[in-house]
C-alpha cells in the first residue's frame, strides 16, 4: 500500500534546507554540483546511482552505465523508469521511493547520451545505440520482460525498445508521450558549429529555467531554481556537448509508424494540463494502440511523475497488479 503520509510529503515537494546528504554518500562519479542540489528527494536517489557494465556491439570498451537498481527482487517483471529527453532517472526522486513502497521491484535507467553514464569514450548516441545500450544491459542485468515506463520523449524510447526487442518488454506505460515528432528535423542537418551552439544553448540556465515555467504550475521560483539545478546536472559532464551533437545530426527518435506494431498491453497516462503535448494525442495514441487504456491526472502538466507522484505511482501500481501478478 501506498502510505498516504508519503504520498501527500511527495506530492507538495518542498525544499528542506536543513537536510544535507553527507559527501561521502553520494557517488563520486556525479559532477560535483550535486552537492548545491537542496531538493532532498534528488538527494536521496542520487546516493543510490550506481554504474553497471555493459557491453555493446559499437565500442570495444563496456559502458559504465549509470542507474538505480532496486533494493527487493522479485520473481515477477520488474519496472523499468526511462526518464525524458536531454534528463536522467533523477526525475524519479519523487516516484520512485512511492513504487517501491508498493512493494514493486523497480529499476530507474539512463538512457544512453544523457543521465550519469561514464561516456569519456564517447560512443555513438544515435537511437540504434541507444535502443541496443538498453536490451545489452536488460540482458545482463535484469533478464526478465519488464514494464517499461516512458516519459516524454522516453516513451518513443519505449515504444522503439517494445517493437524491436519484444522478448525484453512485457507491458507499457507511456506518459504524456512525445511519440509523433519526426526526429529532430532540420537540426539533423545543421552544420556541426551550428549543432554545437544549439546544445550550448540547452544547456544554458534560462533555457531550462524556462522549461520549468511551462512545464510545472504553482512550483515557487526557488523550487523551480532548485529543480533547473537537477535537471541539467548530466549536462556538466565534459562529454555531455559530443552526446547530444550525436544524437542531434543522427536524426532522433521518429517513432510513428512504430505505434501499430505494438503488442503489449499499454497504459497511457496523460496530465490534463500538458502545456508542452496536448492531451487530445492521448486519445489519437490510444486508438492507434492494439491494447491500451487511458488515465488523466487532473490539474497536472507535463511531468506527472514529477508534479503528481502519488497519483502516478498509484496508476502504474494498478496496471501492474491487474496486469501481472505481484
Amino acid at each position: 500500500m501506498l502510505s498516504s503520509a508519503t504520498a501527500a510529503r511527495i506530492d507538495r515537494p518542498m525544499v528542506k534546507r536543513s537536510f544535507k546528504v553527507a559527501a561521502e554518500k553520494l557517488p563520486t562519479f556525479l559532477p560535483r554540483d550535486v552537492e548545491r542540489i537542496k531538493d532532498t528527494f534528488a538527494l536521496k536517489l542520487a546516493s543510490r546511482i550506481e554504474r553497471l557494465p555493459v557491453q555493446v556491439s559499437f565500442t570495444e570498451d563496456r559502458i559504465m552505465s549509470s542507474c538505480v537498481t532496486p533494493l527487493m527482487r522479485k520473481e515477477t517483471s520488474p519496472l523499468v523508469l526511462l526518464h525524458g529527453f536531454d534528463s536522467s532517472c533523477l526525475e524519479w526522486r519523487y516516484t520512485y521511493p512511492l513504487l517501491e513502497e508498493a512493494g514493486l521491484e523497480t529499476w530507474a535507467f539512463d538512457i544512453l547520451g544523457w543521465g550519469f553514464s561514464d561516456l569519456e569514450k564517447l560512443p555513438p548516441c544515435d537511437v540504434a545505440s541507444k535502443r541496443e545500450h538498453f536490451y545489452k544491459f536488460w540482458k545482463s542485468h535484469i533478464k526478465r520482460p519488464v514494464v517499461l515506463v516512458g516519459p516524454s520523449l522516453g516513451a518513443a524510447v519505449a515504444i522503439d525498445i517494445a517493437v524491436n526487442h519484444p522478448e525484453a518488454v512485457e507491458s507499457l506505460v507511456l506518459m504524456d508521450a512525445s511519440v509523433y515528432s519526426e526526429g529532430t528535423g532540420n537540426l539533423a542537418t545543421l552544420p556541426k558549429a551550428a549543432a554545437y551552439a544549439g546544445v550550448y544553448l540547452l544547456k544554458s540556465v534560462p533555457l531550462r529555467l524556462y522549461a520549468n515555467f511551462l512545464c510545472f504550475k504553482g512550483i515557487s521560483l526557488e523550487t523551480k531554481w532548485d529543480w533547473t539545478k537537477i535537471g541539467r546536472l548530466h549536462c556538466l559532464y565534459p562529454w555531455w556537448e559530443d552526446a547530444a551533437v550525436s544524437f542531434m545530426t543522427s536524426g532522433g527518435y521518429n517513432v510513428t509508424s512504430l505505434i501499430k506494431k505494438v503488442s503489449q498491453k499499454t497504459l497511457i497516462v496523460w496530465g490534463e494540463d500538458d502545456q508542452i503535448i496536448s492531451n487530445k494525442l492521448a486519445w489519437r495514441l490510444h486508438g492507434e494502440l492494439p491494447n491500451a487504456s487511458v488515465k488523466q491526472i487532473s490539474d497536472c502538466g507535463h511531468l506527472p511523475h514529477v508534479e503528481k507522484p502519488s497519483a502516478t505511482a498509484k496508476l502504474i501500481t494498478e496496471f501492474v497488479r491487474e496486469t501481472l501478478p505481484v
